[in-house]
């Protein structure tokens, strides 16, 4: 796989434009800049970043430390101090979101998948299935230090929640030491900006209609964003559709059940995209209430249904 990643670079009226795949999605970093040496070295240092954290924490990779913890048959995994820290992270989701927000739930894949692009339904899990999984997902089971994790036989951990969020911001800090040019980084539609654009003028961001893929062609919306990082939680591309109704890939750690009753898309802006990602996340984990969820954290939001 990693001698097929490939980043291009194209040269764009007022900068240059780079593109490449990684974490399952297509990414992109736009800079406001002549300068083809500087914009390559952007490229270079923002996709071996954005490499680096989908090798380290892919559960899909057996070489990676989310593997080797996941493997760990409940003995003792050494690891490191950033990887300590995303624990910690995603201890802070699960207190806030009351345990519906749960990294382990992750071993729920062995019966969800929400990959096809046309969400034809290939296999719906019954009842027993995920009553089977459901007790393997517990995150006050995992003990871990900045040393090291002991992860109970048989369960797994997901970083998928906070990953590319986490890689976004990462990003932002890196190419601040390399340049003070207006950039944007969007990693799949999780992005952040250094700044505004030339003249102080905001960048546009479209956020893709949840019903991309329907007759009509929905309009996408655009926001403005001049500064901070933006996320987008929803079901327009990871969904089920069966017997006509519609489930889509965010599950609740408590029943290991698709949410129900929750907005088709919810965008969210904040500091930082890390933060920007699990709130909308969180939001749409409260189903109707997502909308006052958010409101309540005082942040700017949009949210479809």
């Amino acid at each position: 796989m990693k001698n097929k990643r490939t980043v291009e670079l194209n040269q764009k009226k007022d900068g240059y434009c780079v593109n490449f795949t990684a974490m399952a999605s297509p990414c992109e970093v736009l800079i406001q800049t002549q300068d083809k040496n500087l914009a390559e070295q952007v490229a270079l240092c923002v996709s071996a970043e954005v490499w680096r954290i989908e090798d380290k924490y892919s559960r899909y990779d057996r070489r990676s430390i989310c593997s080797q913890i996941n493997s760990g048959g409940g003995k003792q995994v050494a690891i490191d101090e950033e990887t300590y820290l995303l624990l910690n992270f995603s201890e802070q989701c699960y207190q806030l979101s009351d345990g519906l927000f749960d990294i382990t739930s992750g071993v729920l894949r062995q019966v969800w998948s929400f990959d096809s692009l046309s969400g034809e339904c290939q296999h719906f899990p019954s009842a027993t299935e995920i009553n089977k999984l459901i007790r393997l997902v517990d995150w006050n089971k995992v003990t871990y230090d900045q040393h090291s994790i002991i992860l109970p036989k048989n369960m797994e951990l997901d970083f998928g929640g906070i990953g590319k969020e986490y890689a976004v911001d990462r990003c932002i800090l890196l190419v601040k030491v390399l340049t003070d040019k207006p950039l944007l980084v969007n990693l799949g539609g999780d992005l952040a900006v250094t700044g505004p654009r030339t003249n102080n003028q905001p960048w546009q961001v479209a956020i893709e209609h949840p019903d991309c893929d329907a007759l009509g062609q929905p309009q996408d919306m655009i926001v403005a964003l001049k500064h901070g990082a933006l996320a987008t939680s929803g079901d327009a591309r990871r969904y089920l559709i069966k017997q006509g109704v519609r489930y889509g890939h965010v599950l609740n750690a408590k029943t290991g059940w698709p949410i129900i009753h929750a907005p088709r898309s919810i965008t969210t802006v904040a500091p930082q995209c890390i933060q920007a990602g699990i709130l909308a996340t969180l939001a749409l984990l409260q189903g109707e209430q997502a909308e006052q969820f958010l409101t309540e954290q005082e942040i700017t939001f949009w949210a479809r249904r």
